[in-house]
C-alpha cells in the first residue's frame, strides 16, 4: 500500500480516519481551488495512479530497440611481408581489421616467406625462403609465440642433382585444405601432405611434372594439382634464348617453343591421398578457382588464352555427348557443355569455338592470370595480364547442374597496363583490377561492362582482395614494391586511407567477402611459372633479365644481370 494512501486513509480496515481524511481532502480543495466534481475526479485518479506503485505489481513494458546500419562484418585482411635486400631477415603476418582499417596483430615468421596460403580463414602458412613453413594463427591475438614450424624435404645442395642444379627451393606452392596442408614440389614433382598441429609430415602424393598451383573448395571431395609440364628448375630454350624453366610462360607464354607443353589437372581424393584423374588442360595453366557448391573447377590457361572448365562433381571436363536434337534437362530444356571458354580471337581460331554472343570486343591475345567466381551473379571475372583487358564470363546453372543456355557469354572490357588480378564485390555490382604497370586501379561496373573510374595507388599493385557486407566494403591493394596497402572505400569508390606494415608486402588474402562464408582465393600466387613477378616489367632489361631470382625481387636493388638463376637463394649473391 503507499504512502499516500496510508497518510490519507490509514493503515487499513482498523485504522480509518474518515474526518481527519476529510480535513485533508478539504484542505487539498482549498489548495487547488477546483470544481468539487473535477477535485474529486482528479484525487481519485491520483489515489488509484499512486496505489499502483510501491510494492505492489506493475504492467510490464516492452521498450522499442531502434534500428540501425547494418553491422560491420567479421573480417580482416592477412597480409604477409617480407624485407628487401636479405634472405635471412624475419618476415611479418599483420592482420588488419575491416571495420577500422586497424592493424590487430603483426608477428614475425620465418626467414624471407616468398608465398602463403590460408584455410577458411582461421589459420596462414607462409613458405619461407629456409625452405620451412610457419604456422601462423589468423587472430587479433595473434602473438610471435603461437607461430608453429614445419619442415619440408631438404633443399638439394647446389650441383648435386641434375633436376635442381642451382640447388632453388623445389616448393612453388601451399595450398591448405580440410584434411591437411599440400606443399608442392616441383623437383620431385608430388604433393607433401602435412596433417596435424603444428603440420607435420604425412606423405608424398605423386602427380604430372611442375605442379604450380592448387585448387579446392571446402565440402569437396577432392582438390586440383594444376601441372604445366613445363620443366621449372632448368633451363629450356625459348624464342632463341636460354631461359629459367620456372618463368618461361612469364616471358612469353605464347612463344610456339611452348606450344607442347600442356597442362594437366590432377585430382586428388583428399580422404585417401590417391589421384583420380588426369585432365587435360591447355598451355602454361597459372591459377585456378572453384565454385562454393563444389560443381564447377576454372583453370586459366595464359598461353593458351582459354579457360578450362572441369565438372567436378563427375571429376572431368565439362562435356557431354548429346543426341542430334540436343542434350535436354528434366524439365525438358536444353543445354550444352563447355571443356573450353575462348578469351581472345587468337583462341577462337585456334579452338573453333566462339562465345554464344559472339566475338565482338574480344582482343588478339589475353594471357589469364587471376580470376575470381561472384555467386550473387554466377560470373567470372578474369584479368589479363597480357590483354589489358578482363573479361566477364555468365558461368550459371541450371537447377540440375548443367550449363544454363547462356553459359559462355563474355564481355570484355579494358582495363590499365598490365592487369596482375582482380576482385569482385560480394553483391556482383563492380570489380576492380590491380593494373600493375600503370600503377592504378581500374573499377567496373559489371552490369554496363563499362569503366567507372581509375584510381592511382601506392606502388605497382599485383593484387587486389575486397570484403563487403554493409553500407560500404573495402578494397585491400598490395603492391609487392612498397610497404603500404592501400584501403579503397567502395561506397565512394576513393583511396580512404594506406596502412603500413613491416617490410614490403608480398600478397594479402580477406577472411571473408561477405562476412560470414569462407573465401574460395585461398592461395597465394608466387611470382613465375606464368604469373606476374612482383615489379613490373619495365623493370627488367638486358641488365636485369627475367629469371627465376629476379622476378622474385622486392627492389631493383636485389636483382642479378645472370641470364639464368644460379644463385643459391633470392638475395644471397649476385653473379
Amino acid at each position: 500500500m503507499s504512502k499516500f494512501f496510508q497518510q490519507y486513509f490509514g493503515a487499513g480496515p482498523g485504522d480509518v480516519r474518515p474526518a481527519e481524511s476529510s480535513d485533508r481532502f478539504s484542505k487539498l480543495y482549498s489548495k487547488f481551488q477546483v470544481p468539487h466534481t473535477v477535485a474529486f475526479c482528479a484525487a481519485a485518479a491520483l489515489i488509484a495512479g499512486l496505489s499502483g506503485c510501491g510494492d505492489n505489481l506493475r504492467p510490464t513494458v516492452t521498450p522499442i530497440t531502434g534500428t540501425g546500419p547494418a553491422a560491420q562484418p567479421l573480417s580482416y585482411a592477412f597480409v604477409v611481408s617480407a624485407p628487401t635486400n636479405s634472405s635471412t631477415a624475419a618476415g611479418y603476418a599483420t592482420v588488419i581489421d575491416y571495420s577500422g582499417d586497424t592493424i590487430m596483430a603483426t608477428a614475425a615468421t620465418g626467414p624471407s616467406p616468398k608465398t602463403f596460403a590460408i584455410n577458411t580463414g582461421t589459420v596462414g602458412w607462409t613458405l619461407n625462403e629456409d625452405g620451412t613453413v610457419s604456422n601462423v594463427p589468423i587472430s587479433t591475438q595473434l602473438q610471435e609465440k603461437n607461430i608453429t614450424y614445419s619442415t619440408l624435404n631438404p633443399i638439394p645442395a647446389a650441383g648435386t642433382t641434375s633436376t635442381d642444379p642451382a640447388g632453388l627451393d623445389p616448393v612453388v606452392a601451399l595450398f591448405g585444405a580440410s584434411t591437411g596442408l599440400f606443399a608442392l614440389d616441383v623437383n620431385l614433382n608430388e604433393l607433401d601432405v602435412l596433417t596435424g598441429s603444428p603440420d607435420a609430415f604425412k606423405l608424398d602424393v605423386p602427380v604430372d611434372p611442375t605442379p604450380v598451383t592448387a585448387v579446392g573448395v571446402a565440402g569437396a571431395t577432392r582438390i586440383y594439382s594444376i601441372s604445366q609440364t613445363v620443366p621449372y628448375l632448368t633451363p629450356i630454350t625459348l624464342d632463341g634464348a636460354q631461359v629459367d624453366g620456372g618463368v618461361a610462360c612469364s616471358i612469353d607464354p605464347h612463344s610456339a617453343d611452348l606450344a607442347g607443353f600442356t597442362g594437366v589437372a590432377d585430382g586428388v581424393n583428399t580422404s585417401l591421398y590417391t589421384v583420380t584423374s588426369h585432365i587435360p588442360l591447355g598451355v602454361c595453366p597459372d591459377y585456378a578457382v572453384g565454385t562454393p557448391d563444389t560443381r564447377r573447377i576454372y583453370v586459366l590457361n595464359r598461353g593458351s588464352d582459354t579457360i578450362s572448365v572441369i565438372n567436378s562433381q563427375n571429376d572431368a571436363l565439362d562435356s557431354c555427348v548429346c543426341p542430334p536434337a540436343g542434350c535436354v534437362n528434366q524439365n525438358g530444356q536444353t543445354y550444352t557443355c563447355h571443356p573450353t571458354l575462348p578469351l581472345s580471337l587468337t583462341a577462337v581460331s585456334n579452338t573453333g569455338i566462339a562465345p554464344p554472343n559472339g566475338t565482338t570486343g574480344l582482343p588478339q591475345i589475353a594471357g589469364p592470370v587471376y580470376a575470381e567466381y561472384n555467386a550473387a551473379t554466377q560470373q567470372l571475372v578474369v584479368s589479363n595480364f597480357d590483354g589489358s583487358t578482363v573479361n566477364i564470363i555468365d558461368v550459371s546453372l541450371d537447377e540440375y547442374g548443367n550449363d544454363s543456355q547462356t553459359f559462355g557469354t563474355t564481355y570484355t572490357v579494358n582495363v590499365g597496363k598490365n592487369p596482375a588480378s582482380v576482385t569482385v564485390l560480394n553483391d556482383g555490382s563492380r570489380a576492380y583490377t590491380a593494373n600493375q604497370t600503370d600503377g592504378t586501379v581500374s573499377i567496373i561496373n559489371l552490369s554496363s561492362h563499362t569503366i567507372e573510374t581509375t584510381l592511382a595507388v601506392t606502388g605497382n599493385p599485383r593484387t587486389v582482395v575486397s570484403t563487403q557486407n554493409s553500407l560500404y566494403g573495402k578494397v585491400y591493394v598490395v603492391s609487392p614494391n612498397s610497404p603500404y596497402i592501400t584501403v579503397i572505400r567502395t561506397d565512394q569508390d576513393i583511396v580512404s586511407t594506406t596502412v603500413l606494415v613491416q617490410g614490403n608486402a608480398i600478397d594479402a588474402r580477406s577472411t571473408t567477402q561477405d562476412g560470414s562464408t569462407s573465401n574460395t582465393n585461398l592461395i597465394s600466387r608466387m611470382p613465375g611459372a606464368g604469373q606476374p613477378c612482383f615489379l613490373p616489367l619495365s623493370t627488367f632489361s638486358s641488365a636485369a633479365p627475367v629469371t627465376l631470382a629476379n622476378c622474385s625481387a622486392l627492389s631493383a636493388s636485389e636483382m642479378s644481370s645472370a641470364t639464368l638463376s644460379t644463385a643459391a637463394r633470392r638475395g644471397s649473391k649476385k653473379i
